[in-house]
């Protein structure tokens, strides 16, 4: 029986990674000396703003970080919906009873934007944001479920990235690999999770309602 369901944010709720990169690579790069390229920033994703910035700026990252927020909140009146089905959702699973949660590698402030950007602000039970130092999915995971008393086999995380796939491993909890986003590399998530894709949020859904019939 399921009692709770973790999302992802960036690439699973919403289309934000691109608007992610592009107000990354143009307020972070005047402080590098360079323009970053699109690897650059990936490479420093499961950490939140804070760490990414540090992670490229050894000078002045806090003017960086503060030029980051700016064009992040204004960049983002491009997407001004999640991806459609994903309220719908969410809905479904609180009228079930489900704890919905939020498990995000953005630090707080970006997610808060992000939240209210989407009129998304009052959707989840919980929100765990990320570190500046290391990736804390696998450890934000394991304090939710301590904190409502659910079992792993009585968990799902929803997530886009193979990383997501590796934390729930790391715990011994399903991941639900969500392939609705064009940035997913659907090759390398056939290898680590295939018996958990889904290619668009109505499958997603058909899914956890034949979960919740037992």
């Amino acid at each position: 029986m399921i009692k709770m369901v973790a999302f992802d944010f960036d690439g699973t709720i919403a289309d934000t990674i691109p608007m992610c990169i592009e107000a990354f690579k143009k307020s972070v790069s005047p402080y590098t000396g360079h323009d970053l390229t699109n690897n650059e920033i990936v490479q420093t994703f499961g950490l939140n703003e804070t760490g990414m910035v540090k992670a490229v700026v050894k000078d002045n990252w806090e003017s960086a970080l503060q030029d980051f927020y700016y064009f992040y909140e204004k960049m983002h009146d491009r997407c001004k919906e999640p991806f459609s089905g994903i309220c719908d959702l969410i809905k479904y699973l609180k009228d079930k009873d489900i704890v919905v949660a939020l498990i995000t590698g953005k630090g707080q402030r970006s997610c808060d934007i992000s939240l209210k950007k989407l009129g998304m602000d009052n959707y989840f039970s919980d929100i765990m944001v990320g570190d500046e130092i290391r990736y804390n999915k696998a450890e934000s995971i394991s304090r939710l479920l301590k904190k409502y008393s659910v079992n792993n086999d009585e968990f799902y995380y929803i997530g886009d990235a193979l990383s997501d796939v590796m934390a729930c491993s790391e715990i011994g909890a399903t991941c639900l690999s969500a392939a609705w986003s064009d940035g997913v590399d659907l090759e390398e998530m056939r290898k680590v999770n295939p018996n958990y894709i889904f290619n668009n949020i109505y499958d997603l859904k058909m899914f956890l309602e034949s979960k919740l019939k037992f």
